[in-house]
């Protein structure tokens, strides 16, 4: 059958392209989207603030990686027809449970080395899906993604910190930073969770954490471990700032994403015996265990939730140019596309 495949064309310029679908003899499952969420990242290729030498090698390209649906056909009988299905992104080529499908250099990645979400219909491999809890909103299911994101990089601190984990940092106050937060509030319940950000009005959401203004650090202040979820031209100050603080031992998560190198203080990594761990998006494990988080405990799911600050019907590709220029200038929260297309 034909489907319908928005794709990001040149900066800000979304075109359709109808292609072929088989439905039978392919062990892939039919997914109809329901609700996608944007990201950082799809911003930065609509925007076109990504380098031109590597939109030129991207595009055309569907974005949004983020995203749930219902199953319209399975040939494999996995799911029922009509279940509520989380899309993985990761697409691997081949597994080691040592390393994992998210850090394999041939993994591929929906809106990244393919095509992302933004279809009518999105055929993908029945072990890249997982069913939606009931008590879990459709809205919030679509950026599962991120959250298992955060899970991933909580995990790479997990196991690397040393049993000193009274006071945990995290620095940032956007969109993943809240993330992280919530979800290291709930495996680390005993320790001190401290935020670092620079907005005021962003880190008024962090009630559940202790939060300091960056530019205010209380005297003598010191962390055990920390995560930094600042990113961009932030990303340098926030890496020596932490490194600044964290005492000796400690582990330094890096989550989050810059275009240009970075100075770092190694002569104080060195001193302090640091451990600085990279963690870059997910795996099926860190899908499941984040929905079983949300799922299983209200007050998690409740402060995610809040997250939602914007969903638009999307009929056209006018209402996807439209959200994405609304989702450039909200400052805080994520922007929904309730895909009706």
């Amino acid at each position: 059958m034909f489907n319908n495949v928005y794709r990001l064309v040149r900066p800000r310029q979304i075109v359709r392209t109808t292609t072929t679908i088989y439905l039978e003899n392919d062990s892939r499952v039919t997914v109809r989207p329901l609700f996608l969420s944007i990201c950082r990242a799809d911003e930065r290729y609509y925007s076109g603030s990504r380098d031109a030498k590597i939109l030129a090698e991207k595009l055309p390209m569907s974005l949004v990686h983020e995203a749930m649906g219902v199953v319209v056909a399975d040939p494999t009988a996995t799911f029922e027809i009509g279940a509520p299905v989380v899309m993985i992104p990761t697409h691997a080529k081949e597994h080691d449970d040592e390393i994992g499908d998210n850090y394999l250099r041939n993994s591929r990645f929906a809106s990244s080395s393919e095509d992302g979400f933004m279809r009518e219909y999105v055929q993908i491999e029945p072990d890249r899906l997982i069913t939606v809890p009931k008590n879990l909103k459709q809205e919030m299911a679509s950026f599962i993604e991120v959250v298992s994101v955060a899970l991933q990089a909580v995990r790479r601190l997990e196991n690397t910190m040393t049993s000193h984990r009274q006071k945990i940092g995290v620095w940032g106050d956007g969109n993943v930073a809240y993330i992280t937060s919530v979800i290291l509030k709930e495996i680390f319940p005993e320790a001190q969770l401290y935020v670092f950000g620079k907005h005021e009005e962003k880190l008024g959401y962090f009630s559940f954490a202790n939060v300091i203004n960056i530019e205010e650090l209380p005297a003598n202040l010191s962390i055990d471990h920390a995560i930094e979820a600042v990113g961009g031209q932030g990303s340098e100050s926030a890496i020596n700032q932490i490194i600044d603080v964290i005492s000796p031992r400690g582990t330094i998560v890096l989550s989050g994403v810059t275009e240009d190198l970075v100075d770092i203080n190694t002569r104080m990594v060195l001193e302090k015996g640091l451990t600085l761990s990279g963690s870059s998006r997910s795996t099926r494990q860190d899908f499941e265990d984040a929905i079983t988080i949300i799922s299983k405990n209200e007050k998690a799911r409740l402060r995610l939730e809040l997250m939602i600050q914007n969903i638009k019907e999307i009929h056209n590709i006018n209402d996807i140019n439209a959200i994405f220029d609304e989702d450039m200038n909200m400052p805080w929260g994520k922007s929904i596309m309730k895909w009706e297309i």
